[in-house]
């Protein structure tokens, strides 16, 4: 009994481990194999379908989702606890990773298209120093920053034909990360309106907005630490269950086929849940202050 315990404890951890470390960066590793692999002149040692496995391997682990991990790594524990109930709760956390992963996404997308913008002001401050006017200065600096993004064309359409460029300014800050272009219609209608030096304008919105980015990277910095912290707490449960596994408790067949077992599991989770999502709000809130 306590070799097949210790089988199944050494099953869980090796598969546990092999989902962190494709969550973690896994993807990497499977390119850096592939370029191994590549030029078929390095293979070796390994069987002869070892390159072909390995390069298999990563191609369909860099098309798969890293939400759909949640789905296998419940199937797992499904198989070694003998209950469908761990598959349910992957497959329940499939669309909250997908969540967590989009918001990543938008996220970075929202942090680029705010350099870009940086770099469109700096861009147009060297091209008015240049000596060209500001609606002659606004197409080259835009084409090679992107910092107005998806509303370029009707922008640079209205600095072209005449038409109300602060205005369109204003319409596309509106693109998420994009909101220093107000600034930069402030100071195009101020230059425009009253003579003043678009380029002075500009240097002092590009520090301006530099410093601001400067300031959201280092609390983020700041708040690492606190999010690893929280992530770190979040996983002793799952140590605890193979330290139980490991000295023959089979804590998963208490957990998943006792009724006691399975009211504590549904308050730990929830009381999980509810940690997790009281620190990151705590840390979200922290970020929001200083947006």
């Amino acid at each position: 009994m306590n070799g097949t315990t210790e089988v199944s404890t050494g099953a869980a951890v090796a598969c546990l481990g092999t989902a962190a470390w494709l969550l973690g960066g896994g993807r990497g590793g499977a390119g850096r194999a592939r370029l191994l692999w590549a030029g078929g002149a390095s293979a070796g040692s390994g069987p002869p379908r070892w390159p072909r496995t390995v390069g298999a391997w990563g191609r369909v682990s860099g098309r798969l989702r890293a939400e759909w991990w949640s789905l296998a790594v419940g199937a797992v524990l499904a198989v070694l606890g003998a209950s469908v109930l761990p598959v349910a709760v992957g497959a329940a956390g499939v669309p909250l990773l997908r969540r967590v992963r989009w918001a990543a996404g938008e996220r970075r997308a929202r942090e680029g298209r705010g350099d870009a913008v940086i770099a469109l002001c700096g861009a147009l401050a060297g091209e008015v120093r240049a000596g060209r006017q500001p609606g002659a200065a606004l197409p080259p600096a835009a084409r090679d920053s992107g910092g107005l993004g998806a509303m370029q064309p009707a922008v640079l359409a209205a600095a072209r034909f005449g038409g109300d460029v602060p205005d369109a300014l204003v319409a596309a800050a509106r693109q998420p990360g994009a909101e220093g272009l107000r600034g930069l219609a402030a100071c195009w209608r101020v230059a425009v309106d009253q003579g003043a030096g678009l380029a002075a304008g500009l240097d002092r919105l590009e520090a301006a907005l530099r410093a601001e980015r400067d300031q959201r990277a280092d609390l983020r910095a700041q708040l690492a630490g606190a999010r690893a912290t929280a992530v770190m707490l979040a996983g002793l449960p799952v140590v605890g269950l193979a330290l139980g596994a490991a000295l023959g408790a089979d804590p998963l067949h208490i957990l998943l086929h006792t009724s006691s077992g399975l009211v504590c599991l549904a308050a730990g989770g929830a009381l999980e849940g509810l940690g997790l999502w009281w620190a990151l709000r705590i840390m979200r809130g922290a970020e929001e202050v200083t947006a």
